[in-house]
């Protein structure tokens, strides 16, 4: 996510940080470096050209002159700057009286569909008792795979291809209101572009059940063509939220930076991924910070926290902080490391130096050696995983054999194994001294 914009941007700030004072000239060369950022992000000229304002009018101002760092405060200002441009979290209107009717709308391929079942396995986990409306019969497959996302998350779906959209609309209302349904979340057809008949027949099924939220979903790939989508279905129904798919994809991150700020229209979640964990609410001040490469510790948290058995993880710690965690806790580590998704994903979310490192890393290669470590620790036997001490020339020949790898790739896992244990010794008898610098 962003990761040319955070690339271009750690590389000016670098340059402000090693400046013991800041002339003006100073910070005109520097804004001048973060406009054309900027602009190569697909960021809309209009914000670029207001936010590059407001940062020079603070930067050459008393609050860096008279701060014991100026390019950090300078960095500051940029950080406050952004978060302001990326505009206040929007929460999903979940006021009123049950059931309550959010509404999805945007045109093909923004990821409609995927955002419904999405939010509805995020919904349920917060105690709705949801009902889902597939109202989009013209795509092949639509409501197939609507069905099949509400088996997944355990959540109902409204369907009928012999009634229109705004019909059926209205009767999974009715239906949610005579079952004891908190929540009604309701897809709709989109088309490849803006026309009447696609407006109309979402007009039709607004008005048939009053939504508390119209949410727009846009793909973040397609740029500052994304402004124009969102302006054209706010001309022709009262949209109250947006949500940004792709993000994952988007190197750039014009959209997310430009869209409220053009349209007035806030973001209330953003997709990170095709699973089904993958949909985030709106922040924009973690945002900010995943742009200027501060990484996101609070994201990372939440991920452990949803990934993580709370026990295990207090018990393996334990271990691990004593050195006396085994090649089983490796594996079990491991293997709860890939339930917190992608490890891009992951990589991007670390601060400082961790993430500016991470971000040099490969993950797919990263990735490969996970599998290869796997399926290495997988062809031992459960004495061998526990007592790593027993393993000779001849079982490693055997675990070589066993996985599909060399016995180099076994003695390079047992090393790395050691070096682990040696490091958390070290950090556990120094009390964890020098691990703040790893943050930056």
């Amino acid at each position: 996510m962003f990761e040319t914009l955070t690339g271009r941007l750690n590389q000016i700030f670098d340059g402000l940080r090693k400046r013991g004072k800041l002339s003006e000239a100073d910070v005109d060369a520097a804004m001048k470096e973060v406009r054309l950022a900027l602009l190569e992000a697909d960021v809309h000229f209009s914000v670029v050209k207001t936010f590059i304002a407001k940062v020079r009018e603070r930067a050459v101002g008393a609050e860096v002159s008279k701060a014991l760092n100026p390019g950090q405060q300078v960095i500051k200002i940029v950080n406050e700057e952004l978060i302001a441009t990326l505009g206040e979290p929007a929460p999903l209107n979940l006021t009123g009286p049950k059931p309550r009717v959010v509404m999805m709308v945007g045109l093909q391929g923004s990821g409609k569909t995927t955002v419904t079942g999405k939010l509805a396995r995020l919904l349920k986990s917060k105690g709705e008792r949801i009902l889902m409306v597939a109202g989009d019969p013209y795509r092949p497959a639509a409501v197939k795979q609507l069905q099949q996302l509400g088996e997944r998350v355990g959540v109902e779906v409204e369907a009928d291809a012999s009634v229109s959209p705004p019909e059926l609309a209205k009767r999974a209302l009715d239906k949610a209101e005579k079952g004891g349904y908190t929540l009604v979340l309701v897809d709709t057809a989109g088309r490849s572009q803006l026309d009447a008949q696609l407006m109309d027949e979402v007009k039709a099924i607004s008005g048939n059940v009053k939504p508390v939220d119209t949410l727009l979903v846009i793909d973040s790939m397609i740029g500052q063509e994304a402004l124009n989508i969102a302006q054209g279905f706010k001309d022709a129904i009262p949209l109250t939220g947006l949500v940004l798919t792709k993000m994952d994809g988007d190197s750039r991150g014009g959209a997310a930076i430009s869209i409220r700020s053009v349209t007035g229209v806030p973001i209330k979640f953003i997709g990170t991924g095709e699973k089904l964990d993958a949909l985030e609410t709106y922040d924009p001040s973690r945002l900010s910070s995943r742009i200027l490469g501060m990484g996101d510790l609070i994201g990372l948290i939440e991920k452990a926290e949803s990934a993580y058995d709370a026990e295990t993880a207090e018990k393996q710690a334990k271990k691990l902080m004593k050195g006396e965690f085994s090649l089983e806790d490796w594996l079990e580590q491991m293997n709860q490391m890939k339930k917190m998704g992608p490890l891009a994903q992951i990589m991007d979310m670390l601060p400082g130096q961790m993430g500016q490192a991470a971000r040099n890393i490969d993950p797919g290669l990263v990735e490969k050696q996970f599998k290869q470590s796997e399926a290495i620790i997988n062809s031992m036997t459960v004495k061998e995983r526990r007592d790593p001490d027993i393993l000779n020339a001849s079982r490693r020949r055997r675990i070589a054999a066993g996985s599909g790898m060399d016995v180099q790739d076994v003695n390079r896992l047992i090393k790395q194994f050691r070096e682990t244990q040696k490091l958390m010794k070290t950090i556990q008898k120094t009390g964890g001294k020098g691990l703040g610098r790893l943050f930056g």
